[in-house]
Parts: C-alpha cells; sequence; structure tokens
C-alpha cells in the first residue's frame, strides 16, 4: 500500500464550499482520475483519505494538507498529472511525495496553522503594532464563543503562538498569525482579530499547516 501525501490551494471559486463537500470532491476526482485507491474494511468500505485539518467556509488557502492511500504504487508525477485534469477551477495541485503508510494520521500530526488576514483599520502602523505586541504580552485573554450547544469560554490567549505585522498602508492593514489547531483546540482568526480590537476581516487566506513531525 502506498501513501501519497497532496499539498493543494483553495481558491475563491470555492471558498466557500462546506469540508464534507470538498471530500466528495476530491472522491469523485479521484476515482474519474482512475486513481487505484485503498478501501476501508467493514460493511460500508470508503476510501482511504484524509485532510489534515478542515478548512473554514469563507476562507483560502495555499497550504492545504490531505494523504490519500493507494492500493497499488502510483509515481507522485502520473498522480498529479491524472488528478489535475479531473479537479475544478479554485483547487491546484501544488506538490505530491510519497510518505510512510505507518506513520500517524494526519490530522494527529497538524500544531499550527498559518494564516495572512487583511483588515481595515483606523489604526497608524504603529498602533497596530502595540495592539499586537500586546496580546502577545498578555498571560491570558479570557473569551467566549456563542455555539449551538451554548456558551464556550476559554483562553484564547493560549491558542496564539505568534503574530506579525505583514504590511500596513492607510485604513488596511495584513497580519501573520500562527495559531494552534490541534485536538486540544484551534484558534480562529476571526476571533483573533477582535481580540486586537479590529472589524471583522475582509480577506482571511491560510498560507501553510504546520506539523508536529516537521
Amino acid at each position: 500500500m502506498q501513501r501519497l501525501r497532496i499539498r493543494f490551494s483553495r481558491g475563491e471559486e470555492i471558498k466557500f464550499i462546506s469540508h464534507l463537500d470538498i471530500m466528495r470532491l476530491w472522491q469523485r476526482a479521484l476515482q474519474r482520475a482512475q486513481i487505484p485507491l485503498a478501501y476501508t474494511e467493514g460493511f460500508s468500505p470508503h476510501p482511504r483519505l484524509s485532510l489534515a485539518a478542515p478548512l473554514a467556509v469563507g476562507i483560502t488557502s495555499q497550504g492545504e494538507l490531505m494523504d490519500v492511500f493507494c492500493s497499488q504504487w502510483v509515481s507522485p508525477h502520473s498522480f498529479t498529472d491524472a488528478l489535475s485534469q479531473q479537479l475544478p477551477a479554485g483547487i491546484e495541485i501544488m506538490q505530491v511525495f510519497s510518505v510512510a503508510p505507518t506513520m500517524p494520521s494526519l490530522q494527529s500530526q497538524v500544531g499550527y496553522a498559518e494564516y495572512e488576514v487583511e483588515l481595515e483599520t483606523e489604526k497608524d502602523q504603529a498602533g497596530v503594532k502595540a495592539a499586537l505586541a500586546s496580546l502577545l504580552a498578555a498571560e491570558q485573554f479570557p473569551w467566549h464563543h456563542e455555539r449551538d450547544t451554548g456558551t464556550r469560554n476559554y483562553d484564547l490567549r493560549a491558542l496564539i503562538e505568534d503574530l506579525w505585522l505583514i504590511e500596513w498602508r492607510q485604513g488596511y492593514s495584513q497580519i501573520g498569525m500562527r495559531l494552534r489547531c490541534d485536538s486540544g483546540g484551534s484558534g480562529r482568526p476571526e476571533q483573533v482579530a477582535a481580540a486586537l480590537g479590529f472589524s471583522h476581516p475582509t480577506s482571511i487566506r491560510r498560507s501553510q499547516l504546520l506539523l508536529k513531525t516537521g
């Protein structure tokens, strides 16, 4: 059995497609490309595909990761060539390489996600930098989030690894965020933006996922 890891981008064309629909899209594309997929065992077998971390609706990405298990060996080049012809606009394969089938699940290996967040702001450059420094200097930042099941209270600061200013001009800022993304919790860029005193981001892009294994 072969395990291929795909790094791919998700553009504006499909940023409002749900995680479940994305998985269905990949499954159909792989089947049309006649990739020899490996299937789970049991009463209802399904292809062995695994996304590293679901991407929230409305966010684009340059660094998504997915593992595909194949029942027989396929060269990464042939895999990319066959599959690229079956993918819709908005998804682009950036890299395909083999990983050991015995490695832990892809989702369990994710440690952090990095984002590029565009914001409208009246703050000057010094004010933006001061807001970033203040939040990073905080030991805790109590936060609550309303969900269908009720209010969830937690420490937002514990989900923030780093923040930095990428670009500033009058009325606009682009901020880099490295947020925790593991079984213990996942930071959400729009919540961090609110904690910094900004309005809802005009654009969010996930630039990469960082694995604990490097």
